[in-house]
């Protein structure tokens, strides 16, 4: 199955395709602050190619339980200069933009990236799904209850995966009609974006329900705060645990991983790929 974007369609027929994440903020929930400086964060972007990411997220927002909304202005500036950077370092690397921002969407678009990667599905701001039609990006479509400043205040669904399963399908039907082909888009469930951590295991259990929608499936368990639930580890201490929740998504379906610790993750689907060739192979 491929993922169609503005620069090369990302062939998923090997699940597991890694997703790096590229936070240019001071608030993120694991990595504020630590790659503000734009040398250092296309640094960080590059090293990732390097350790075998397919494509680099880059975000100017934080968007973890509580945070401020930022202002176009103020992200922009933060995350064009890191997208040219990659792009100038990069020509051949495959740049998302995280953002719900048509104005920030569309700059980063023009400086080189080639996926819109928008928390709201194309919700947020009106004028994102014309973007997204006239632009030929790839786009990601997110499922989110609320926004996150107040997403995690008793969040409730009466049956999380029918629920997340029918927004996700009702998304994909204004897209159409909007003109984003199917193969532009790839489906998030949205793990922690307004979901208890009983949501997000339920979401996990049953995620194979979210196929019958005929899109790649783009899991982001990295670092998340339900991951501390089952754990008891701080944020600093999930690497196991975000290894393990990645390799479940991929049995599960999944396609793209959105992760932090790219070698890491890379190693482990390299050894998972390799038991599962050898069992096919007997």
């Amino acid at each position: 199955m491929l993922w169609s974007n503005r620069r090369r369609p990302l062939d998923l027929a090997r699940r597991g395709a890694v997703l790096g994440i590229l936070n240019v903020t001071p608030d993120s929930f694991s990595d504020g602050g630590q790659h503000l400086a734009v040398e250092r964060a296309v640094a960080h972007g590059l090293q990732m190619l390097a350790e075998g990411a397919e494509i680099i997220d880059v975000g100017g927002e934080s968007t973890r339980p509580g945070a401020a909304a930022v202002g176009a202005e103020e992200e922009l500036q933060r995350v064009l200069p890191v997208v040219r950077g990659l792009r100038a370092a990069a020509p051949e690397a495959l740049l998302s933009i995280d953002t719900s921002k048509a104005v920030v969407a569309e700059a980063a678009l023009a400086a080189g990236a080639d996926i819109i990667n928008d928390i709201t599905a194309l919700r947020g701001d009106p004028a994102m799904r014309a973007l997204a039609a006239s632009s030929g990006a790839g786009v990601c479509l997110m499922h989110m209850q609320g926004e996150p400043g107040t997403m995690q205040a008793a969040p409730h669904y009466d049956d999380v995966v029918t629920d997340v399963r029918r927004f996700l399908a009702e998304r994909l039907a204004v897209l159409a009609a909007a003109g984003v082909a199917a193969e532009r888009v790839v489906l998030d469930p949205g793990i922690g974006f307004g979901k208890t951590p009983q949501h997000n295991l339920q979401l996990a259990a049953r995620q194979r329900e979210l196929l019958a929608l005929g899109r790649p499936l783009l899991l982001g368990w990295s670092r998340k705060s339900t991951l501390g639930v089952v754990t008891g580890r701080p944020v600093a201490e999930r690497l196991p645990a975000s290894l393990a929740a990645a390799l479940s998504a991929v049995v599960h379906g999944a396609t793209v991983l959105r992760v932090h610790d790219v070698a890491a993750t890379v190693d482990a689907l390299k050894v998972w790929r390799a038991i599962d060739e050898a069992g096919a192979a007997t």
